[in-house]
């Protein structure tokens, strides 16, 4: 196949504006070959610049990789990719939204098994989300096992591709009923997408919740601008003007100079089907091959760029142009030395009449070998070096190299050789030379062991070839030729065997035939046998179907040395018989035979992990129980002795809460059983004799439906078990809760606070169960619950070698009846003049969330009944959950003609006694921006006492926020009520109830620590009128700065972003801990996203923070010292003048920050105990209070935690050694005030793959 490699890519777009991203430079090297991505996520960086993949991109298996590492991941640049696009096991993934928000086109030159667009068993994705992409040109779609991919119902394939959207293959996905498929405009005031019909059905049509699919108005393939007008009917996938071919996303024919044309202009050609290239461009190009000799260079016919000629043309070494042949058609092939052991490789020979090498034949077996040889070979006229026939059992005859009649020997085999045929059991014929001429003008000749070759045959071609005379007997040896005798006088006996798994080491006795010198060398024969009936000669036939894998191997350098052999590659658990013979020089015309040979053996080798069990389904038929059902694997490697099965619930979507099912409607999610289950799974219905009936003949089209979705199952696990996964033995136990990451992961992600704001996602057990059979049932489960299921295969050697990697399945139990039930009655009280606060109990255990109430009322005596939803999350008499409804309680006494509801929420943030009444809260002015939103000074009424008013900082989320982050910022500032210390920014209030939320916060009026120290240089603008800051001033700071982080310490909160941007100033000049990452986007520049990863501050991080993503509290005293350099230089930027990369290989190879200029030694001796590169070494926030405590304002005894008595109580105050070694593995790392990191994936099961 012909190809460049992405170095030979050159500039193709010039250098225009990116038409999907008008603020990308332009596009200077956009054309990327094929991408194969795997493994690791910084591997997506190669996709940097590229804007056009001209080939194929894959990416696939990244089982460690999580949400947070695709977030800020985007490659805008990507329009269009001009194969296919396949996704498969890329863990964390949530959508392809940002990942490539401009991808148009996907051509289809080239398919994965008939598809542009395969997406196959992504655990974590949510929607597809190219709402870009317009037209998939060639192919279809194919999209399975995706368990948690919604918003597929919502995509009109037709539009992307109109002449194949039959072919699209969309199963095993999130049931629609199970996802909240609600295109933009619906619910709000914006315009909603547009709709289309598919299967009759009229719909709104969109990719996400936010993003609508592109229905241009112009017609079935054409292609718009943002705004809906008509593209230049040259272009694809949109443009950035109307009706200009230089404005195109992509090209419906070909690219030529920045423009798109319906053929190339003159002077150019077509290549790859999308671009045209200059006759220079073409010549300059090489094809790919992995001979290098094959490497030859691209050719032009009929106006295309291709990488060699096709049948009946030729090209002369002058010109690029291919030119018909005249009669037969010369092509020289350059080989070096090939062996021909297969009809496949004897087709890449196809059409050569010139081989420039040698050709070694070594056909074992084969079908129909005489025809397909005849057809790859049958033009070689000339082969320049020499030709060497051997071990080729399938062969009869030579005659199908029917064109040869040269073999010049410009190389020789042992230097004296021009042909060589040596071992072929069944080679009877050479040619017929009644009708054929072949010259060897120099060297020799060589027959042996050919016991079915004539030596009448050799001799005749001894005359045509003219090499009569130039060979001796031992040479042509008349008692190996033609006799079909073997030579054995000599039994050989084998002394040793080890086996492993997929290898057998083999040694046999020495032997001396009586002249040393004749010994040439050792065959080993072997083959699977699963029974011991094989003799010698069985398979040896001339069409090689059953024929011996056939090993030469060489006499060992010593006499004396036992000879040996390692058979490789071969199949774990598997019987092979196993025979070796000598092959000597000595003839039967000195009377005696001189040989030697083995008996056949049978040797079994060790077993090995199997596969994976194939085809896992499941289904619900109760509401406590799941029963499970699977096929053995493929390959079982050992006898397959029990399957371990493993079980974990799973937390609900929380997400789900978003949605409005009070407006929209509820979709109910089913736990229905799998269709492929058979009978014996449960109970069977009782039908009539009428109604049973035999199963009707699929029809011919559903029997190749079948028959393609069984071979596309086949080539994926082939496909999988290529993509070198080593599986791991599941060691977890049934007291063991499940794990969110590899316990041998390093990642400078900190780790997930135990006590952050916000409830955590909770852990579920992970049971297991052994079984025998292929199936299991899963009893005591939770009713309407959603769990994942496991299933690893083991033999009987499991205890060593490890079962097999897992296959899952997620499967939902079935609900209960009486679950959504609401329990005690309705109470009611006025709430006005038309309207009734009604309230009830929750149901104690419903089915899966709560997701809305429903109310049916009617006045007293009238028939007619009033219907109203009060939505869980948004607001929050029957419990409507992710199952269905519930029975109410009806309460005859309610009256009023009020449509007014007002019910209590659900405990996603609870009002408690922090909550302040909207109305005491009076705004003053701005203060500046934070990273939920605007942050205000205002007013408070009766915090500190009935009718004072305090002055108070107002923090706001923003008006477009979604229910999700106005509880999030609801529970990041809920951190702050755990915290009573008079250096850390206290919490005064909140305000949840209606909009905007609030938090109130201690107005800190001097700002934070780094905007006051910058403006105290002498050249600030903002200079408040005061000198920089003194020795004690510096001391000053640094001790109120460690008494809040002793105080934090204390309460076994770690800080992990401890900095001057994250210290606030008062009125009075305290120095105070900060809001806990609040505001951290006001400082984006100071964090760096480490390989795909969240923003982290390295430059303020220790060495075992940037490797091994170890936070606690010794990392937090690195950071102090850091804080410290930063009051010494008023807030220089640390490690000034290096990248974000440099500072982490500068930091882990053991470098700290200079010593700043005229910094005071008291200072500097505290940020070198800070910057000590054992962390045990490091002191702890109360020992450096220990230090400069007689330093500290008197003021400092009176209000600082190191001189209360809580701190005295506590003795020391240094931290234990859990404490100071605290790694983000282990089961309780340390709490922090941080928020939590939204890894919204369920806990991952030890699969073995992870």
């Amino acid at each position: 196949i012909g190809g460049i490699s992405g170095s030979q890519v050159g500039v193709l777009w010039g250098q225009l504006p990116h038409p999907c991203c008008p603020r990308c430079p332009p596009l200077a090297t956009p054309v990327c070959g094929s991408m194969d991505i795997r493994n690791d996520v910084s591997q997506l960086q190669k996709l940097e610049n590229c804007s056009i993949i001209e080939g194929n991109l894959q990416i696939l298996l990244m089982f460690t990789t999580g949400a947070e590492d695709f977030r800020g991941l985007s490659f805008p640049r990507l329009l269009m990719i001009t194969e296919y696009l396949l996704l498969f096991r890329v863990y964390g993934l949530e959508s392809l939204r940002d990942l490539f928000p401009n991808l148009s086109v996907i051509r289809g030159t080239n398919l994965f098994f008939s598809y542009a667009l395969v997406i196959f068993e992504m655990p974590h994705l949510r929607d597809v989300g190219l709402h870009s992409l317009g037209h998939v040109l060639r192919g279809s779609v194919r999209i399975e096992r995706n368990q948690e991919l919604c918003h597929l119902s919502t995509i009109d394939w037709g539009l992307l591709l109109p002449d194949a959207v039959d072919n699209t293959y969309i199963v095993g996905n999130k049931l629609a009923e199970e996802c909240a498929d609600v295109c933009p405009g619906i619910l709000d005031v914006e315009k909603p997408c547009a709709q289309t019909s598919v299967n009759g059905q009229l719909d709104y049509r969109c990719w996400t919740s936010s993003y609508c699919q592109k229905v241009c108005p112009c017609g079935a393939g054409s292609a718009c601008t943002a705004a809906g007008e008509c593209c230049h009917a040259e272009c694809l996938g949109g443009c950035g003007r109307p009706r200009d071919n230089r404005a195109c996303v992509a090209c419906r024919h070909f690219h030529f100079n920045g423009h798109c044309l319906p053929s190339c202009p003159p002077r150019t050609y077509e290549y790859e089907g999308w671009r045209c290239v200059t006759a220079e461009y073409c010549a300059s190009l090489r094809k790919v091959s992995d001979n290098p000799r094959d490497a030859s260079k691209f050719v032009i016919h009929q106006r295309q760029c291709l990488s060699e000629c096709p049948s009946g043309y030729t090209r002369n070494e002058s010109s690029i142009f291919c030119h018909k042949c005249e009669g037969l058609c010369p092509k020289e092939c350059k080989v070096g030395t090939k062996t021909i052991d297969s009809t496949q490789a004897a087709q890449e020979l196809g059409g050569c009449t010139l081989v420039e090498g040698n050709l070694i034949m070594n056909i074992r077996r084969g079908y129909n070998l005489a025809s397909e040889l005849q057809s790859s070979l049958g033009l070689i006229e000339t082969i320049t070096g020499f030709l060497k026939i051997k071990h080729s059992f399938a062969l009869v005859s030579l005659s199908f190299f029917k064109n040869l009649k040269l073999i010049r020997g410009d190389s020789m085999v042992d230097g004296n050789y021009t042909l060589y045929v040596l071992d072929n059991q069944n080679l009877q014929q050479l040619w017929d030379w009644s009708h054929h001429v072949l010259s060897i003008p120099v060297g020799k000749m060589y027959f042996a062991f050919n016991p079915k070759l004539c030596l009448a045959e050799i001799y005749r071609m001894e005359e045509v070839t003219g090499t009569k005379g130039r060979q001796n007997k031992a040479e042509i040896n008349p008692r190996t030729n033609g006799d079909r005798a073997s030579c054995k006088t000599q039994t050989l006996r084998f002394i040793s065997n080890v086996t492993e798994s997929d290898r057998i080491f083999l040694k046999w006795e020495r032997y001396r035939p009586p002249e040393y010198r004749d010994l040439l060398s050792f065959i080993v024969y072997y083959k699977e046998s699963p029974f011991q009936n094989v003799s010698e000669y069985v398979g040896q036939d001339a069409c090689g179907a059953q024929s011996w894998n056939v090993l030469d191997v060489e006499l060992p350098l010593s006499s004396e040395q036992a000879p040996g052999v390692a058979l490789l590659n071969l199949r774990p658990w598997t019987q092979y018989a196993i025979f070796v013979r000598a092959i000597t020089l000595t003839t039967a015309e000195e009377g005696r035979n001189y040989g030697a040979q083995s008996e056949v053996v049978y040797i079994r080798t060790m077993p090995a992990a199997p596969t994976v069990p194939r085809d896992v389904i499941s289904m619900s038929n109760s509401s406590s129980h799941i029963v499970v059902r699977w096929k053995p694997p493929t390959q079982r490697n050992g006898n397959i002795t029990y399957y371990l099965v493993l079980w974990q619930q799973l937390a609900e979507d929380m997400e789900l809460y978003v949605n409005d099912y009070c407006h929209k409607g509820l979709k109910l999610p089913t736990s229905s059983a799998d269709t492929r289950f058979g009978d014996g799974d449960g109970p069977e219905v009782e039908q009539d004799a009428e109604e049973r009936c035999c199963p009707c003949r699929p029809a011919d089209g559903q029997l190749r439906m079948e028959g393609e979705a069984e071979s596309f199952q086949k080539k994926f696990e082939n496909f999988l078990h290529n993509s070198i996964i080593i599986p791991r033995t599941p060691k977890r136990r049934r007291d063991v809760v499940a794990i969110t990451s590899p316990a041998n992961a390093s990642s400078a992600e900190p780790p997930a606070p135990s006590r952050a704001g916000g409830e955590p996602k909770p852990d579920f057990q992970i049971f297991e169960d052994k079984v025998v059979r292929d199936r299991a049932v899963l009893s005591r489960l939770r009713h309407f619950t959603e769990y994942r299921i496991d299933i690893h295969a083991c033999n009987h050697a499991a205890h060593t070698v490890g079962c097999s990697a897992a296959t899952f399945v997620f499967a939902r139990t079935m609900p209960e009846l009486q679950a959504d039930n609401i329990p005690g009655n309705v109470t009611w009280e006025p709430a006005g003049k038309n309207s009734v606060l009604l309230r009830w109990e929750e149901p104690r255990n419903p089915n899966g969330l709560i997701l809305k109430y429903e109310i049916k009322y009617s006045q007293m005596g009238m028939e007619a009944e009033k219907v109203m939803g009060v939505e869980m999350g948004l607001c929050g008499d029957r419990g409507g959950d992710g199952d269905g409804n519930g029975a109410g309680d009806r309460d005859g006494d309610e009256d009023g003609e009020g449509d007014g509801v007002v019910p209590p929420c659900p405990a996603v943030y609870m009002p408690d006694e922090w909550e302040v009444s909207r109305d005491k809260i009076t705004v003053i002015r701005e203060l500046g921006q934070g990273s939920f939103g605007m942050v205000y000074e205002g007013l408070a009424l009766g915090l500190a006492a009935e009718g004072e008013e305090t002055k108070v900082a107002l923090k706001t989320v923003n008006e477009l926020a979604t229910m999700r982050e106005r509880i999030e910022f609801l529970n990041e500032a809920s951190v702050m009520k755990a915290f009573k210390c008079h250096h850390v920014v206290r919490l005064l209030g909140v305000v949840s109830q209606g909009q905007p939320a609030l938090v109130i916060m201690e107005l800190m009026t001097r700002g934070d620590l780094k905007s006051y120290l910058r403006s105290l240089r002498p050249d600030a603008e903002n200079n408040p009128g005061l000198p920089p800051p003194s020795l004690k001033d510096m001391i000053q700071m640094a001790g109120e700065i460690a008494d809040g982080m002793a105080y934090l310490n204390a309460n076994k909160f770690v800080h992990r972003d401890l900095a001057a941007r994250n210290c606030m100033v008062s009125e009075d000049f305290t120095v105070k801990i900060g809001d806990f990452g609040m505001t951290r986007d006001i400082y984006e520049t100071d964090y760096y996203r480490k390989g795909g990863k969240g923003l982290l501050p390295v430059r303020w991080m220790s060495p075992e923070a940037l490797k091994d993503g170890i936070f606690n509290t010794q990392s937090d005293v690195w950071s102090f010292g850091v804080v410290l350099w930063e009051i010494a230089t008023l807030a220089e930027q640390p490690y000034q003048g290096m990248s974000n990369e440099q500072v982490l290989r500068f930091v882990m190879d053991n470098g700290v920050l200079e010593r700043p200029e005229n910094c005071p030694d008291k200072l500097h001796e505290l940020m070198c105990l800070c910057w000590q590169q054992n962390p045990r070494q490091r002191p702890s926030f109360v020992q450096l209070l220990e230090s400069i405590k007689d330093h500290m304002a008197p003021a400092f005894r009176t209000l600082s935690f190191f001189y209360s008595p809580e701190n005295r109580r506590r003795g020391s105050g240094e931290p234990s050694d859990a404490e100071t070694e605290q790694s983000p593995h282990e089961d309780e790392p340390p709490a922090s005030p941080l928020p939590a990191r939204k890894d919204r994936s369920p806990g991952r099961l030890p699969n073995g793959t992870a």
